[in-house]
């Protein structure tokens, strides 16, 4: 029989035990990248992303003694981002405005890298479009990969509420123009 390790060795079922991070600098290294890329996709500037996870970060460091449940770092900073960027949208200067029409971009028939690119480009102009809260909604959901109730805990709404924001979200996406021709 193999030997394996008292961490390995659970019961049928069991997870492992968690170990918390020992450190805001290790749980930053760690996590980093993935809570950059759930900045970025609710702002459209990557300047701006960069912004606000550091205020993010900043509002979690300030409470790491106090946050009793490592388990729940992401989740409280995501808090923090989405916390943080709904401020920033209310005080946000009124000169900015969305265009009534894009313009249309032209792509190659065939799937090749530069295709896949505008197409990927389009599908974030459109979940830009979104408001605020469906676009945080699709992001977790599609982008981050949680479930109904994972992104109902983390935004702090019903499980009913993430369902009918997600279908309208996606109803306004489907009607976006930039991408009918992927349909």
């Amino acid at each position: 029989m193999p030997r394996t390790s008292a961490a390995a060795r659970t019961s049928y079922g069991a997870r492992a035990p968690y170990v918390p991070y020992p450190s805001f600098t290790s749980f930053v290294k760690a996590r980093g990248p993935v809570l950059l890329r759930a900045a970025r996709s609710l702002t459209a500037n990557p300047s701006d992303a960069e912004d606000l996870l550091q205020t993010a970060l900043t509002k979690t460091y300030v409470a790491w003694e106090r946050i009793e449940d490592h388990r729940a770092l992401d989740g409280y900073v995501r808090r923090a981002l989405l916390n943080t960027r709904t401020s920033q949208w209310r005080k946000r200067k009124v000169d900015e405005f969305a265009c009534d029409e894009v313009p249309e971009q032209e792509t190659a028939p065939g799937p090749d890298p530069a295709e896949q690119q505008s197409l990927h480009d389009a599908m974030w102009r459109a979940v830009l479009k979104l408001p605020d809260r469906q676009r945080a909604m699709v992001v977790l959901r599609y982008y981050e990969d949680l479930s109904e109730a994972q992104t109902a805990e983390v935004l702090g709404v019903s499980i009913g509420t993430v369902k009918s924001a997600v279908s309208r979200a996606l109803g306004k996406l489907r009607q976006d123009p930039e991408l009918t021709p992927v349909r």
